[in-house]
């Protein structure tokens, strides 16, 4: 992936989250915490649609794909932080950082597309209940899922590509805890406005397609559930819906706050923290959300405990 410019810079700094030794080791604890957490809560939830036939169907289909998804996806970025939690210096190789961010940003894009068709299946369920079988059979949920992931490791080739294309050969120090397109770019010898403007509309386009489907698939829902005679029905339906509005609402928000905006200095403290939030915080409330709040997966869960 490098050009012929690039050979100057073999590797990169990352600053990670702090400067602080103190603070290191508690973020270092209740991050391992969280990513031990992710991994169960998932893990949990792929067992559970595996081995349970009253599960496969397209939505814990979806769920399954989801949760393999995350583990995945923070895999790719919180070991590395751990590590450079511990680390007085915390490099990482030229090869490495474009690998994690090929990997980061394909999990990334994967999650939309799969949010997206996910917000489809809920209209379909909810506003088409007797078409819905044929709508969403397990064959077309199994092709939608393996759409979502084939289109998104796809995807993510552009900006890889054209960012390593971009001439390294100075600073090398990234003010981030993984390798992100805006840091990145900014190390560049000589900033190439028109590829940062085409990365910037071509992320863009991800994020306002999926988001946009996603949404008006949860406006339709709201107005069928609106209709439901039945106030205690209303009130549970509202319940699950706004629970996976903010979750997916935090995602959405948080990567249009972050890859669409101007190129400039910008606050790198609240970048972080933004970053946190759908790197670690979405990967660690979707299982809880979408599935463990589920009543017919605890029904599950009770019945495995009882047997």
């Amino acid at each position: 992936m490098r050009g012929e410019n690039q050979t100057e810079v073999k590797e990169f700094i990352l600053y990670g989250l702090t400067i602080n030794g103190a603070s290191q080791s508690a973020l270092f604890a209740l991050f391992l915490v969280i990513y031990f957490l992710i991994l169960i809560g998932n893990i949990s939830i792929i067992t559970l649609v595996w081995c349970n036939t009253s599960l496969q169907k397209p939505m814990y289909i979806f769920l399954g794909n989801l949760s393999f998804l995350e583990i995945w996806y923070t895999t790719t970025t919180v070991p590395k932080m751990l590590s450079g939690l511990l680390s007085e210096i915390n490099s990482i190789s030229f090869k490495d950082c474009f690998t994690q961010f090929y990997f980061f940003f394909s999990c990334g894009a994967t999650e939309h597309f799969l949010l997206a068709i996910m917000g489809y299946d809920r209209y379909l369920a909810i506003c088409h209940p007797l078409r819905y079988n044929i709508l969403m059979s397990n064959n077309k949920c199994c092709v939608f899922a393996a759409s979502c992931w084939t289109v998104g490791f796809l995807w993510s080739l552009f900006p890889i590509i054209e960012i390593s294309k971009l001439s390294f050969c100075g600073p090398n120090k990234i003010n981030h805890f993984l390798c992100d397109p805006g840091p990145l770019m900014e190390l560049n010898c000589e900033r190439d406005y028109s590829t940062e403007a085409a990365i910037t509309v071509y992320i863009a386009l991800l994020i306002f397609t999926t988001s946009s489907i996603t949404f008006i698939s949860y406006a339709f829902i709201i107005r069928t559930i609106l209709r439901i005679p039945s106030s205690s029905g209303r009130h549970k339906a509202f319940s699950t819906c706004a629970s996976h509005l903010m979750v997916v609402s935090i995602l959405f928000g948080c990567v249009m706050y972050m890859y669409i905006r101007p190129s400039g200095n910008h606050p790198f403290p609240i970048d972080k923290v933004v970053a946190v939030f759908y790197t670690v915080v979405t990967p660690l409330l979707n299982p809880i959300i979408y599935t463990l709040r589920n009543k017919e997966v605890l029904q599950v869960v009770k019945k495995m405990m009882r047997s």
